[in-house]
This record gives structure tokens, C-alpha cells and sequence, in this order.
């Protein structure tokens, strides 16, 4: 896989950014430095430069641990995973990709081709999070990720928050992201 140029994109539009599911994580981790600021974080304390000098985006998200560090920050920056095989591509949005513990929804023909990132709301606070015994080198206990947009009023429109570690999947907390819609946002409604 690593010789398809297909897989390594690096593509940034008005739109959002596409990521090839062959871009190494070091090459994410420098793209990423003052475009995706949440992508930059987790990648810093995600593994050796050797792992991430190796190791793929696709092969962290198609691997579907758990504990994956990526997944929580792709899943609240609302990603879309483009899937190729010899009769096409499909997309879908990437909390439909993980279906169970280490099973996703790729077909047996089926690649990951890339990730669509479309561009968070403008303003929105961004955050991402791994606790692990040890703060680099280590695999995640549990990684979590926020965005969160408010309007000029403090009320809520957008939350996405998502955790990897906590169930046999990473997921988005789709409750606690309904209970902060149309709040304030304040040391209250967090609490």
C-alpha cells in the first residue's frame, strides 16, 4: 500500500483537508502545526519518531483499537472516510467506519483511501487529550477530544466530544453533545 501515491495526499481547501490514509503520522504531525492545532497535540505525545516516522493514518484507524489516539480526534472534527474498491468509492462518516471491537465497515475489496476533515466552526475551542502511565511512548488509557462552538451570546451550537478507551470502539458522547446545545457556555453547564 505504501507505493499507491493515491494514499498520500495532503490536501487543504476551503472546504476542510484531505488526508491520505498513507501519509506517515510524522508527516501529519508536521502538516498539521498551525492547521489543525488538535491534530498537532495528539500527534506530539502519540509514539516514538520511529512509530510515527512508519506508522499511517489509515493503519491507526483501520487497526481500530480501542485506544487508538487518532480516532477521538478524527471523530470530533466530524471526519469522512473515503473507501475504495475495484468498483468504486464510498464514503461514510467516520463514527459509522467502527463497528465493534477491531471490526469496521471496510469490505474484504475495500481500502482506506483517505480522510476528509471538514473545517471546524470558525472560533470554535479545540482540545484533545490522551491519559497514559506515562506522558510519551505510551499507549493510551484513554484519549479524548472536544470541539466546541458558541455564538456571541455563549450558547452552544456545535460540541462534538469524542473518547477512545472507554467502550470497545471509539465513539462520539452524543448525549452529553445534546445536553450542551443551546447552552450557556459556563463553569455551570460544564459541572
Amino acid at each position: 500500500l505504501s507505493a499507491l501515491p493515491d494514499l498520500h495526499t495532503l490536501h487543504e481547501d476551503e472546504d476542510g483537508w484531505t488526508i491520505g490514509a498513507g501519509v506517515r503520522l510524522s508527516e501529519l504531525e508536521a502538516w498539521s502545526d498551525g492547521r489543525q492545532p488538535m491534530l498537532a497535540r495528539m500527534l506530539r505525545y502519540f509514539g516514538s519518531r520511529q512509530i510515527k516516522n512508519r506508522a499511517t493514518v489509515g493503519g491507526n484507524l483501520c487497526n481500530a483499537s480501542p485506544i487508538g489516539d487518532l480516532a477521538p480526534a478524527f471523530l470530533a472534527l466530524d471526519a469522512i472516510v473515503t473507501l475504495r474498491r475495484p468498483s468504486g468509492d464510498r464514503t461514510l462518516p467516520l463514527d459509522q467506519f467502527f463497528l465493534d471491537y477491531r471490526r469496521t465497515a471496510l469490505a474484504e475489496d475495500e481500502v482506506m483511501l483517505s480522510l476528509f476533515v471538514p473545517r471546524p466552526p470558525p472560533d470554535a475551542r479545540q482540545s484533545a487529550h490522551k491519559v497514559s502511565k506515562r506522558r510519551e511512548l505510551d499507549i493510551s488509557a484513554v484519549a479524548a477530544a472536544f470541539v466546541v462552538a458558541t455564538d456571541d451570546a455563549g450558547y452552544v451550537l456545535h460540541a462534538r466530544i469524542a473518547y477512545g478507551g472507554m467502550a470497545a470502539t471509539p465513539s462520539r458522547a452524543r448525549a452529553t453533545e445534546a445536553a450542551l446545545r443551546n447552552k450557556v457556555w459556563s463553569a455551570q453547564t460544564l459541572e
